[in-house]
């Protein structure tokens, strides 16, 4: 007969004492949780888990499985003394492991009620973070060789996760009997974290309360009004508050966690909303160092200046014979000169502002005080209000060769005797008369030499979008990775790999002669890309997410390529 014995090693040095545990009898295995050392006083142990097991949850009965001894200098009858325990904590089985200094086998036995029989075990000798697996177990969607419920490793597993009152007893101080178990030398942590604890109840109810009169100001009817809904709804700032708002509602909850992903999901939550908030009072200390503000604001109005002088030598390229094509000339010089009005409106407009910049740069600087992601938010409604104008060149002559190319599509369809059945969405046969084909067929000629001039507008105009639309692309792209990315997740992978695990896997550490057989169970942890996968933020993507053969045919056929997708579709 073999038996399984799933042995903590932060348990491999204690003093001599009892092993608490339970017995897996379907398993033939035994889960050792903790060493009560000696001296001790036997009334008080079975008081101690007594305690212990009406506190752990159901299914889970905690036991005296046996002694632990490790003889030191004065202790030469420990062992002895051990064994005669077994009549006060009276047990199917008496587990008797023994281990000498300077060895790294153990004498395992095990005594029968009648004390008749004695057998060699088979020894599991797990790390520490066997147990510390079971605040962390595999995602349901990742395969690992843990699938059985009845398997061994399983029912330590659920034995460890059910058993956490014997953890929390002895978290400030020791009591009446000393123990050695997994969480043994986090006890100063614990005392911080329950501090920390207390300290955020308080913290929590005020930022409920803040929230609640945000949400009551937000309801307010004329914000729901159309053209402010609809702003909030494009604008990045809007945006990326609708978003901290939710994250805060959920943090200041007073519901615990739920389980190990929610709580993964709070805790990711606010690691990235302190960087976040670092990061900005960073930028904030850049900024109102040195009177850099100041000095952007003087460089903002000569830059723009610039871009306009550039956008104008373009235009007048254009108005002219650009690289040697023969454009038409009346629309040439009608599309040129009026783009060319929209670039004067347009330096109007910023001149007119520019004794505001430095106010507008300097209170909207302030901003970064919430978080870098605000700071980038509003640098991104900043950029498509400074490129306004080209938006509007991008639009008129987007919606120009739109209308170009439909209506050549549609009279191309008229040469060949189809139309367009717009109530059943398809192409059928249809007779023309002999004026309906000649007037086609003149329009046809007209669109389709005037063509060539509106492509070559609708081409550099759109180019220059696209520059605009790569830039706050990069800004949203950084926004989404700081809210989104699960930094604390990451960091557990990196510091604590064993706290994420896939896993397990066992390779044999001892097998000495006369002693059981050590095997050393090691942890899978989860692949980099795994634990981002699985503990990523979900976040309100502002960008659409169509695939390069829908761009490019978008831009074909003259289609707006629009910068936001509206903030009710949720990506993960």
């Amino acid at each position: 007969m073999v038996l399984k014995i799933f042995f903590p090693q932060c348990c491999n040095r204690a003093d001599s004492g009892l092993l608490v545990g339970r017995w897996i009898s379907s398993q033939d295995s035994a889960v050792v949780l903790a060493v009560i050392h000696y001296p001790f006083i036997p009334g008080h142990v079975k008081q101690y888990i007594q305690q212990v097991s009406m506190q752990a949850k159901s299914g889970v009965e905690l036991s005296v499985l046996g002694s632990w001894s490790l003889p030191k200098d004065g202790q030469e009858g420990m062992e002895s003394f051990l064994r005669d325990l077994s009549t006060i904590f009276p047990q199917e089985r008496w587990l008797q492991i023994n281990r000498e200094v300077g060895k790294m086998g153990f004498t395992c036995q095990v005594l029968q009620r009648d004390q008749s029989k004695t057998l060699i075990l088979d020894i599991h000798w797990l790390y520490t973070v066997a147990l510390e697996l079971s605040d962390g177990l595999p995602p349901q969607n990742y395969k690992s060789s843990l699938t059985c419920p009845s398997s061994p490793l399983i029912q330590m597993f659920q034995t460890v996760a059910n058993s956490q009152p014997l953890f929390f007893l002895d978290r400030y101080d020791d009591g009446p009997l000393k123990s050695t178990h997994w969480q043994t030398e986090g006890r100063e942590a614990s005392i911080i974290v329950e501090l920390l604890k207390q300290a955020c109840i308080p913290l929590c109810m005020l930022i409920g309360w803040l929230l609640s009169i945000w949400t009551w100001i937000c309801n307010i009817r004329i914000f729901s009004l159309y053209p402010l809904r609809f702003l909030s709804s494009k604008l990045s700032t809007c945006v990326q508050l609708s978003y901290r708002t939710e994250y805060m509602r959920l943090l200041s909850s007073p519901k615990p966690a739920a389980g190990h992903t929610q709580f993964m999901r709070k805790a990711n939550i606010v690691v990235s909303f302190l960087v976040d908030v670092a990061l900005g009072m960073l930028l904030i200390w850049w900024l109102y160092r040195d009177n850099h503000i100041t000095m952007l604001a003087n460089t903002l109005v000569p830059a723009a200046d610039h871009v306009a002088k550039e956008l104008d030598e373009l235009l007048q390229w254009l108005m002219g014979a650009p690289a040697g094509l023969k454009m038409n000339r009346a629309l040439d010089q009608v599309l040129g000169r009026f783009f060319l009005y929209h670039i004067h409106l347009w330096i109007s407009y910023i001149h007119l502002m520019s004794p505001f910049i430095e106010g507008i740069l300097w209170y909207g600087g302030l901003s970064a005080c919430l978080g870098l992601t605000f700071a980038l938010s509003l640098l991104s409604d900043m950029v498509a209000l400074l490129t306004f104008h080209i938006y509007c060149f991008y639009v008129y002559g987007a919606r120009l060769y739109c209308l170009k190319i439909y209506g050549l599509s549609s009279l191309w369809r008229l040469f060949r005797g189809k139309k367009w059945n717009v109530l059943r969405q398809r192409v059928d046969s249809c007779s023309y008369d002999m004026d309906q084909l000649f007037i086609g067929t003149l329009l046809f000629t007209v669109l389709l030499f005037l063509l060539p001039t509106t492509a070559l507008y609708y081409l550099v105009f759109t180019l220059l979008r696209l520059l605009v639309v790569l830039f706050q692309g990069v800004l949203h792209l950084s926004v989404d990775f700081i809210n989104s990315f699960p930094l604390f997740a990451m960091s557990l992978r990196i510091t604590r790999p064993y706290r994420l695990a896939e896993g397990v896997k066992f390779r044999v550490l001892c097998e000495e002669p006369g002693t059981a057989l050590h095997l050393l169970m090691e942890i899978n942890p989860l692949k980099c890309s795994a634990v981002v996968q699985t503990y990523r933020t979900p976040t309100y993507s502002c960008y659409p997410k169509d695939s390069w053969a829908a761009l490019v045919k978008k831009l074909f056929v003259g289609e707006l390529i629009y910068p936001w997708r509206h903030k009710t579709t949720k990506t993960d």
